[in-house]
């Protein structure tokens, strides 16, 4: 299982304020559904901040979303180390598959992967 991306998740009603500040740095919008609108440096894609009011299926927020290359077997994994699973591995409508896992630090954390 190889990481793809990892994205801090900054819970927020800001997100003009939002994306105007981290425009100061030179991010740019790539993605925004409403609920959560992600961020990205042209110049290194991968270097991203999403900026969330709330989860939209979710009954919680991640703190912070990490893509995988393979979430089943990433989700098989962490059922298999008893780790706390805070929303199961499902489908969501917006095209990707994911899970949420509480971290050790009590961090919960949004494993997904794009169909």
């Amino acid at each position: 299982m190889a990481v793809r991306r990892v994205v801090p998740n900054i819970q927020s009603e800001a997100a003009q304020e939002s994306r105007e500040f981290y425009g100061l740095l030179g991010f740019e919008e790539v993605m925004n559904h409403g609920w959560i609108m992600t961020l990205a440096s042209p110049s290194s894609p991968a270097a991203q901040i999403s900026v969330m009011s709330g989860a939209k299926t979710a009954p919680i927020a991640p703190d912070m979303s990490v893509e995988v290359d393979d979430v089943d077997a990433a989700y098989a994994v962490m059922q298999e180390r008893g780790a706390e699973i805070v929303y199961p591995l499902q489908d969501e409508e917006w095209g990707v598959r994911r899970f949420f896992v509480r971290d050790p630090n009590g961090r919960v954390v949004n494993v997904l992967g794009h169909r």
